[in-house]
């Protein structure tokens, strides 16, 4: 289940609040958000109840730190986030002291659902404070019950930091039971060997929130037995009957730090497959006589399967090869590798387009389980006679277009994926004769798939409008027209299957 989230976004470019919107979604929020983008706008929508404002630095007719006054006349005690494309550090750290709770830079968004997180999680807090401390006033067995029940370790401190009440939880986070911590130091709960570093910064902490009226910190504290554990710990004060007390609101982290650093070890290992990924990719294209050929591939977030190359045949001719791994991450990257090796041998070996295909596949059958597959296009084209003859294995067609926009041939599936089934053949299609001015269209199915904000397909209709348009072109002109006018169509560029295309234009 995704967690409802109402957010107010100041932003004047409906693309960037959207794909803001779309991050959170993807991180696990239902979002309903309105955007406004004048202080006027800012003032009426703030009449309403929101639980976040992401807030743009810089808009035509005002900037953030006018957005974060109106907002705090507003009263509303909930996260204020700007995000901006480039601020420098003096004026996001005088942005935090005028009151917003954290800054992002838009080209690196990584942070914003983890921010978010934070957050939420301390308004959630402040808003606990308050309650604790009418509460508190009103009935010492009312607000008891509501620390005894808090799934936080929650502890309240004299000026002399020693602790005069602990709840349940605490026994969870530190494997003391309550009445075993009341008359004790805080620094009880402290490692032996950081000690009086860490209680001089913990008692800091504590200054610091009485002056500013909160402070959260990140330590390390001992659980009983001596182990350490890694904890999150808000701090506040109150008064009470004339006396002052500090409320300790601490959390165990030691699992999220954990998930935090595997999360880091995966988006490494993302970063070294894509960057072998690009390295696998053809430098440039091949020069031919009568023909201008292009390709590249514009991969998604995460290293993915797609494939293309050119191929020296045994034969003669030129390979075109295009190819679509299943799923993103490591294990399809590592795939595509070994599946980009296996053609490029089959193809010097065999004189069949369909008996190269035939051969890769019996490889991959022995290599992959039930959970993977790759789809695939091999052709040839012979310069001399202008022809295709070609073998797919359950890869989405190629397209002959004609000087005239039309489709003159869709070179369709001639066999299932590679790596299905062992005994599978693919024969060669009869040659396709080519006429001067076509163009040969081969690609993967992230350009047709890209959906819109109605959740309309790009389609292949698209890619044919789009390849027409720009026929005079170049043919790696017409491959970045083709990814662009994707990227732009669709919803959440950032969603965005991995693209890959070859052009070749019959001169």
């Amino acid at each position: 289940m995704k967690t409802p989230l109402r957010v107010l976004v100041v932003e004047d470019s409906e693309f960037d609040a959207r794909m803001l919107i779309r991050l959170l979604n993807r991180g696990g929020y239902d979002t309903d958000y309105k955007r406004v983008e004048t202080g006027d706008q800012l003032k009426e929508a703030l009449e309403e109840q929101w639980e976040l404002v992401l807030s743009d630095y810089n808009l035509p007719e005002f900037n953030a730190p006018q957005a974060l006054e109106i907002f705090k006349q507003s009263g509303q005690d909930i996260p204020f986030i700007i995000i901006s494309g480039g601020i420098g550090e003096d004026i996001a750290v005088a942005s935090m002291k005028a009151g917003a709770h954290d800054y992002l830079m838009k080209g690196n968004l990584a942070r914003l659902v983890p921010a978010v997180e934070r957050e939420l999680r301390e308004t959630q807090v402040r808003k606990a404070r308050r309650v604790a401390v009418n509460e508190l006033r009103k009935s010492e067995e009312r607000y008891r019950l509501l620390w005894d029940t808090a799934t936080d370790a929650i502890i309240l401190m004299d000026t002399e930091s020693l602790i005069r009440f602990a709840n349940p939880a605490v026994e969870a986070v530190f494997g003391y039971r309550p009445s075993e911590l009341v008359g004790e130091n805080l620094t009880l709960l402290l490692p032996h060997d950081v000690r009086n570093e860490d209680g001089i910064h913990l008692f800091k902490s504590l200054e610091d929130g009485e002056k500013h009226g909160r402070h959260m910190v990140e330590t390390v504290g001992r659980r009983k037995g001596s182990n350490q554990v890694l904890i999150e710990v808000a701090y506040n004060n109150m008064e009470l009957d004339g006396q002052k007390w500090y409320v300790a609101f601490i959390r165990d982290i030691t699992e999220r730090k954990r998930a935090e650093r595997e999360l880091k070890e995966h988006e490494e290992q993302f970063r070294v497959a894509r960057e072998i990924q690009q390295h696998l990719f053809p430098e440039k294209a091949p020069q031919v006589e009568g023909f201008d050929i292009a390709g590249a591939s514009f991969p998604a977030e995460a290293a993915g399967g797609d494939y293309f190359d050119f191929l020296t045949l045994k034969g003669g001719g030129l390979g075109l090869v295009v190819g679509d791994v299943t799923g993103h991450g490591v294990g399809p990257a590592l795939l595509m590798a070994e599946t980009r090796a296996y053609v490029r041998i089959t193809c010097m070996t065999r004189d069949e387009i369909g008996s190269a295909l035939t051969r890769t596949n019996v490889a991959l059958c022995e290599d992959i389980g039930d959970e993977r597959y790759v789809s695939m296009f091999l052709s040839k084209l012979d310069e001399r006679d202008r022809t295709l003859t070609y073998a797919s294995a359950g890869h989405p067609p190629a397209l002959v277009i004609g000087a005239d926009g039309e489709v003159r041939r869709r070179l369709k599936r001639t066999g299932i994926p590679l790596g299905i089934r062992r005994e599978s053949a693919y024969e060669n299609v009869p040659v396709v004769q080519l006429q001067q001015e076509d163009i040969v269209v081969l690609l993967t199915d992230g350009a047709e798939e890209a959906i819109d904000e109605q959740g309309q397909f790009f389609g292949l209709g698209g890619v044919v409008r789009v390849v027409h348009e720009n026929r005079n072109k170049s043919a790696a002109e017409i491959v970045d027209a083709i990814y662009e006018a994707v990227r732009d169509y669709s919803e959440s560029p950032s969603e965005l299957d991995d693209v890959t295309v070859i052009i070749a234009k019959v001169l």
